[in-house]
């Protein structure tokens, strides 16, 4: 896979038992989605290995409130181990198709922000979950003139959020300069 077309959906965690299973740190939405996907790529950054391997989830299942997986070819905890802390990738090309109004995060992060007056408020650094909605977190100019190094901006389309043009890397908003 070409590094443009690797998203990254979860990590590996810590081992399991003796028989091979690993904990496993799921960032979809839902966090059994990520076993939708097959197969994973690792990405592997550790001293004993480095690089990608690809794996196919043999089993899987809730385990209090996370999830376990055994790999096909890990049938141990020495075999398991090897894997720990590896990030879970999948082809960007792997992903639902969004209706016209949804947007994956990694589409926004980047973006230019203006607001309705045209003015640049900064570029989306991040997006973070919150219990009501996301929330976009921009970048102020270095130049910005209201003292601002960042501003937190409610993801909320046609009340906050006026247009997302991916096309033009940019997202108008409904949000005071100065706040």
């Amino acid at each position: 896979m070409s590094q443009s077309e690797k998203v990254v959906i979860g990590r590996i965690g810590a081992v399991y038992g003796v028989k091979g299973w690993l904990k496993v740190q799921s960032y979809t939405e839902n966090p059994e989605d990520i076993f939708d996907y097959s197969p994973w790529y690792l990405q592997l950054a550790t001293v004993r290995q480095q690089g990608e391997q690809a794996l196919t989830v043999a089993e899987w299942r809730r385990h209090n409130k996370g999830l376990i997986a055994r790999v096909d070819g890990i049938s141990d905890r020495e075999q398991a181990s090897q894997l720990t802390g590896a990030e879970i990738i999948i082809s960007a090309d792997a992903l639902p198709e969004l209706a016209d109004n949804e947007f994956y995060w990694r589409d926004l992060i980047g973006l230019r922000v203006k607001n309705q007056q045209g003015y640049d408020m900064g570029i989306v650094e991040q997006v973070m979950p919150t219990a009501a909605n996301d929330v976009l977190v921009v970048k102020a100019n270095t130049n910005d003139g209201f003292g601002k190094s960042e501003r937190l901006i409610p993801f909320i389309q046609s009340q906050y959020i006026i247009e997302v043009d991916k096309e033009n890397q940019q997202i108008q908003v409904d949000w005071p300069s100065d706040f």
